[in-house]
């Protein structure tokens, strides 16, 4: 089934009208329209069983970003989260960049790492070879943990061994297990491993396991994904497409050279890759320790993308970075909502997820730069915002968007000026 990501006229259907509209693009079941046509998708009792002391369940706005083109394919991209301004801009950057084809993406491997930590040794290059020497036999119990995965074609594929000789703590040794998860996140499939193999590690090297958990930064399994955007497709009524990539590259530079800048350049970027971890009920403290992590592995913390210029003067910009999400187990199965996501962008494989949630933050980090190189960021967002200000100032029904309009134009989107924008309604 193929779906068309282009969404006409979205904004101006209500939210009813909307969901009609993806349940009919999607062929949802009357069951899974059911879900969004009214409040608590997620019913108490399914709540009680995910988390400890369940008292009720918090919701977030879920929103569908459009006009995403991943590998040739349209992608209707589900998100959950809070902020204005984020599903636009996404959208609009995925629009333009369907002009010139889109984006292309890959991934590696599903591969985890869980770490084994090894103390009270005296000898650590020793144990270190002593290790690898027994490869085979600590292969051969982690696999014995977990037939399914082994099955499916995945499982405890090699180890490394990491010394620290000078530690606080005296001699250390680390052992990693790497791990194929296939289309799990990975988290209980690698801790469970680690700890299975623990007294053997105890065994060969003489010393004592102390922790036996996984890492998050998840730097074997990646997802990358590249976009091209030629001047003419750039180009606004107010600047040239090669203003705003000169624009672009020079906001690009400040966060590759100031982590300072760096930090509010990655967020940008998790503000589109967040909230599809969320709406597929992934876990999205994760991907974001994983990505911060990965933008510090050569010892500054920098960019997460890079954005160049080339040979033909087309701004070209790519993203790499840690993206450990699943398919199966976890909220992901659990959560209705997100099951439902995962239907409406059709993905086959967690690869495919981390791929698309890579071209959406690579997206939104566009969007970001082309206001930063242009009007600035708060001519968009905070038009977008008004509306959350206009409900803040009590306004309900015609008057939120009358009101919201309004302080866009006066470019004056403050609480006290709606609450005196709405009075005057009002009196009329």
């Amino acid at each position: 089934m193929s779906t068309d990501s282009r969404l006409p006229q979205f904004r101006a259907l209500s939210p009813a009208q909307r969901w009609d509209f993806i349940a009919k693009a999607c062929q949802l079941t009357p069951e899974e329209h059911a879900l969004l046509a009214q409040p608590g998708a997620l019913p108490l009792n399914l709540a009680d069983g995910m988390i400890e002391n369940v008292i009720g369940t918090f919701e977030l706005p879920m929103g569908v970003a459009g006009n995403f083109q991943v590998n040739g394919r349209d992608v209707l991209v589900p998100l959950a989260v809070e902020e204005p301004s984020i599903i636009a801009a996404a959208s609009f950057m995925a629009k333009l960049a369907r002009e010139d084809g889109g984006f292309q993406t890959s991934s590696t491997l599903p591969l985890m790492r869980a770490q084994v930590q090894i103390v009270g040794i005296s000898d650590p290059y020793g144990v270190r070879l002593a290790l690898y020497q027994a490869r085979a036999q600590i292969l051969e119990l982690a696999n014995s943990r977990d037939k399914v995965l082994i099955g499916l074609g995945g499982g405890c594929k090699d180890i490394e061994v990491h010394v620290f000789p000078d530690s606080p703590r005296g001699p250390m040794v680390v052992m990693h297990l790497i791990v194929d998860v296939r289309d799990a996140m990975g988290a209980n499939t690698v801790n469970t491993m680690a700890e299975s193999v623990s007294p053997l590690i105890e065994q060969i090297t003489g010393g004592a396991v102390r922790l036996r958990i996984l890492s998050n930064l998840a730097d074997l399994r990646l997802a990358r994904a590249r976009v091209r955007l030629t001047p003419q497709t750039l180009t606004t009524a107010e600047r040239s497409g090669e203003e705003i990539i000169e624009g672009v590259l020079d906001a690009y530079t400040f966060a590759a050279i100031d982590p300072y800048r760096a930090a509010t350049h990655n967020k940008g970027i998790m503000n589109g890759i967040d909230p599809v971890i969320v709406a597929t009920g992934n876990d999205w403290r994760a991907v974001e320790a994983g990505a911060h992590a990965y933008a510090s592995r050569n010892g500054r913390y920098t960019s997460l993308t890079t954005w160049e210029k080339d040979s033909t003067g087309a701004l070209v910009g790519t993203i790499e970075l840690p993206m450990p999400v699943g398919l199966v187990g976890g909220a992901t199965k659990t959560h209705p909502l997100a099951r439902l996501a995962l239907k409406i962008m059709q993905v086959k494989s967690a690869q495919e997820l981390g791929e698309i949630a890579a071209a959406v933050g690579l997206a939104q980090n566009l969007g970001a730069l082309r206001a930063l190189a242009t009007e600035g960021i708060q001519r968009g967002h905070m038009a977008l915002h008004a509306r959350n200000i206009a409900l803040v100032a009590g306004a309900v029904g015609d008057e939120v968007e009358q009101v919201a309009k309004r302080l866009a134009a006066e470019h004056d989107v403050r609480t006290d000026r709606a609450l005196e924008v709405l009075a005057e309604l009002r009196a009329r």
